[in-house]
């Protein structure tokens, strides 16, 4: 097992915490973008259930992801940020997809889906690779 800089006990907090702040920025987006444009309410993969599952088990699959980094990789950090990047591209490809292939898909849908999957990598990144937050402490 590589030594690191992450001290992995703060990601029993660090990876609840990300998951609870990138579900409350989904919803956050969800409500922006359905003040600002006209978007199916009915669209499944808007509605707040849709939304809060996928979230919840994509950003906590990210978690699992960090940790795995945390345990097996010397520089975990730079190698997620690196990961988390191309899994929110690939993430961007489905939603690309939508408009034209499935019922009831426009493209300000899409769009908005999109700006979430942006929302939940934010902090997904920002928590989890933040080293005062998940840092190992500095002895003098």
């Amino acid at each position: 097992m590589p030594s690191n800089d992450v001290n992995q006990q703060t990601l029993w907090w660090a990876g609840p915490l990300t998951v609870v702040v990138a579900v409350l920025l989904v919803f956050a987006t969800r409500a922006v973008a359905f003040a600002l444009v006209d978007l199916p309410a009915g669209f499944p993969p808007l509605t707040y259930g849709g939304l809060a599952f996928f979230t919840v088990m994509l950003v906590g699959l990210g978690v699992l992801v960090f940790v795995g980094c945390a345990m097996w990789s010397a520089r975990p950090i730079p190698l997620y940020r690196k990961i988390a990047l191309v899994a929110l591209a690939v993430s961007m490809i489905p939603d690309a997809l939508l408009p034209g292939n499935v019922e009831g898909a426009t493209w300000p849908a899409a769009i908005t889906l999109m700006i979430a999957h942006v929302a939940a990598w934010l902090p997904t990144v920002f928590i989890l690779t933040n080293r005062r937050l998940v840092g190992r402490a500095v002895s003098a």
